[in-house]
């Protein structure tokens, strides 16, 4: 894994989030690596120095597949 600044984490299920984070990486160019929500790993975090988020907005909270990352990472990280 190399490492990079910026770990883009993105969940989407009508392509509008995976828009946005298409368009982070477009802009951060190889200082970023996008991976999805549910792929996401401990590694990944570790070895990022900076994080953007994209996922929709259900119910004033984030989408559940983003959450599942949040928790499924807490303790390892």
């Amino acid at each position: 894994m190399t490492e990079r600044p910026l770990l883009i984490a993105w969940h989407s299920r009508t392509g509008t989030s995976e828009a946005l984070a298409k368009a982070a990486l477009e802009g951060a160019g190889d200082l970023a690596e996008m991976i999805e929500a549910s792929e996401v790993r401990e590694e990944h975090v570790l070895a990022a120095r900076g994080y953007l988020f994209a996922c929709p907005e259900n119910l004033a909270t984030m989408s559940g597949m983003m959450k599942e990352m949040f928790d499924r990472l807490y303790y390892p990280v």
